[in-house]
């Protein structure tokens, strides 16, 4: 396959929704059922959106939670389920108004401890965006 054959790369971002509980930091993670998945929420950038614009607008569509942006964390590149190249930008979200209501995207959200998000996240690239805990912690 030559270059010109090489699939556009799919731009995406979203955001890794955090807040503290009574076990520490717990993180949001939503269920795809379209796609039977745990992920954090994110999606395509639209034509003349920024990565920022994105990740706002995709994390209000799937979550219904108005968020304040943190630090962006590291990009994430992997192959969608159609085989293109993704590029997905995050940042660390915290919630500033909102509520969820299962949508056509999402149907439900779970608030987690990082190691129960371990555990539910689907996808390697999803688990490499929580913070790496010592065994003994």
């Amino acid at each position: 396959m030559g270059a010109a054959d090489t699939p556009p790369e799919v731009l995406a971002a979203g955001g890794v929704l955090a807040r503290p509980g009574p076990d520490g930091l717990e993180v949001l993670v939503v269920h795809r059922p379209r796609y039977d998945d745990w992920s954090f929420p994110k999606g395509k950038c639209d034509p003349g959106e920024t990565f920022e614009q994105t990740a706002a607008r995709e994390v209000a569509e799937e979550t219904g939670f108005e968020v304040a942006f943190g630090a962006e964390l590291p990009s994430v590149r992997y192959h969608d389920h159609k085989g293109r190249p993704k590029l997905v930008r995050y940042w660390s979200m915290r919630v500033l108004g909102g509520a969820f209501e299962p949508n056509d995207e999402v149907d439900e959200v779970r608030w987690l401890t990082v190691g129960e998000a371990r555990a539910q996240l689907s996808y390697e690239h999803d688990r490499s965006l929580l913070p790496v805990l010592p065994v003994d912690a």
